[in-house]
């Protein structure tokens, strides 16, 4: 029993002493290649097991021939093991590099396609891990895209439509001063009406950009919704009158929600005025309010504007959209239905456009109260 912990405590002692220079010299190039690492461990495995088997055979006090022939063979051993090691480790330090190459692809703009071949668990799990950063980069660079793309329109459109009022402001305004105005207060209703719809667009930047920003401020407070679409077909029923246009808002259930009041009868309002001025005369816009089966309540404003091209239906609500390339007053700056989804983001609901046999079917999903 004696010799027997003698001598697992000289194999001990001889593998321990491999062992803690091996982690001394993985600390001492943990900087280094994988390569390099790999060697390390390999090594450590080999000389921890020749250094115990030769503590013990020397503690055993054997003959020279057996000294030799033991160390031989283990030597022997130990070489191979190496050098087997080290060739499967050239494998998984190739695979790594070829993973190093195809990560690079997409950081450079494109796609990650993993190597071929088969490769160790781990690095198959960052093959995985790569692919999907990759999709949702892909996907945050076509956002980008969207968004510069929306940027770019919205100015040039804000800048024409700033421009027009401007210049007949300024027409306006001279022939006042110099006096040659046939109709002074003509003139002036219509400059009123000219600031007015300035600042409405003033606002409606001002209001986008809080969403964008994230300072929208909300008061949310419980409110039904049969209150909310009345007021807003309150406000929107003189241009409904002015486009010919009729107003139903007969099926609506009095569901609670918990919304600030003010912001949410301003998504009415827009999609509401959105309906009236692209439903034909004698057409008919409707609201309807229902409850969900999964416990949200679906806001809907029906218009007859003979429906929008598919390929046009993901812009709806970007900013900037218009729907047509018209350049005149009437056909706004496209702000409306980029403030509707914001608004509408802010509640943590969500908005959608869909066609309808006629027209569109815009929707606003929002949570009930509890």
């Amino acid at each position: 029993m004696r010799d027997s912990l003698l001598i697992a405590a000289y194999a001990f002692a001889g593998a321990a002493a491999s062992g803690l220079a091996g982690a001394g010299v993985l600390r001492l190039i943990r900087r280094r290649s994988l390569t390099a690492s790999l060697t390390v461990v390999a090594a450590v495995g080999v000389v921890a097991m020749l250094s115990g088997t030769l503590a013990v055979a020397w503690a055993m006090f054997l003959s020279s021939h057996d000294l030799t022939v033991v160390t031989t063979v283990v030597a022997m051993a130990a070489a191979v093991s190496l050098a087997t090691a080290l060739l499967l480790g050239r494998w998984v330090v190739a695979r790594s590099r070829e993973l190093t190459v195809a990560a690079r692809s997409f950081g450079d703009g494109g796609d990650f396609a993993a190597p071929d071949g088969p490769a160790t668990a781990e690095l198959d799990a960052l093959s995985r891990e790569l692919a999907a950063t990759s999709a949702r980069l892909a996907q945050s660079r076509a956002r980008e895209r969207a968004l510069e793309t929306s940027r770019r329109e919205l100015v040039a459109w804000i800048s024409h439509d700033l421009r027009t009022p401007l210049a007949g402001l300024r027409a306006m305004s001279e022939a006042l001063e110099d006096g040659v105005a046939t109709d002074p207060g003509r003139y002036l209703t219509q400059i009123r009406a000219e600031v007015e719809r300035l600042d409405g667009m003033v606002g409606d930047l001002f209001e986008l950009s809080r969403i964008h920003a994230g300072t929208l401020p909300l008061a949310p407070a419980r409110i039904s919704l049969y209150d909310l679409v009345g007021d807003a077909l309150a406000g929107a029923d003189p241009l409904a009158r002015q486009h010919g246009v009729t107003l139903v808002g007969d099926q609506v259930d009095p569901v609670p929600v918990e919304v600030d009041g003010k912001e949410m009868s301003r998504v009415l309002g827009n999609l509401l005025v959105n309906a009236i001025r692209r439903t034909p005369a004698d057409g008919t816009v409707a609201v309807a309010a229902e409850c969900a089966a999964d416990g949200e309540v679906v806001l809907s404003v029906t218009d007859g504007c003979g429906g929008i091209r598919e390929e046009d239906l993901p812009r709806v609500f970007d900013t900037g959209w218009r729907g047509t390339d018209a350049r005149t007053p009437p056909a706004g700056a496209g702000l409306g239905l980029a403030i509707v989804r914001g608004i509408v983001e802010a509640h943590q609901g969500r908005a959608r456009v869909r066609n309808i046999p006629g027209g569109c079917r815009f929707e606003v999903i929002l949570p009930t109260a509890p």
